[in-house]
């Protein structure tokens, strides 16, 4: 018998696929490597929380924030062009460090296990 899934997570891996796409064609956001981390979708599929991450100097990650910010409407609406939904869910981008606090802590046990 085959797992199922719920709905919201079917479309939140849609929607980051989709994000992906639109972020990578942007011409703006050259300077930082922009990837797109997750997704959390409500249940009724009307807010997502779209986690991103940027590879770069922090002059990269305050430019991709602002940039991000200032076109989430076109964002959304290149979603709603691509994406056959009812509703398009409203967009929030939220910065994910998940990456820079992995690599401090392998810092830190790499200094530990130099100490011993």
């Amino acid at each position: 018998m085959p797992l199922s899934y719920k709905r919201s997570v079917r479309v939140g891996e849609l929607i980051q696929q989709t994000v992906s796409e639109v972020v990578r064609e942007r011409g703006d956001l050259k300077s930082g490597l922009v990837t797109i981390m997750g997704v959390k979708l409500t249940d009724d599929l009307l807010n997502c929380r779209i986690y991103y991450s940027v590879f770069g100097s922090q002059e990269d990650k305050n430019k991709a924030q602002s940039v991000l910010k200032k076109n989430t409407k076109e964002i959304r609406h290149q979603l709603a062009m691509r994406l056959n939904l009812r509703r398009t869910p409203e967009i929030v981008f939220v910065y994910d460090d998940a990456n820079e606090n992995a690599a401090r802590v392998f810092d830190l046990l790499k200094k530990i296990e130099e100490e011993k």
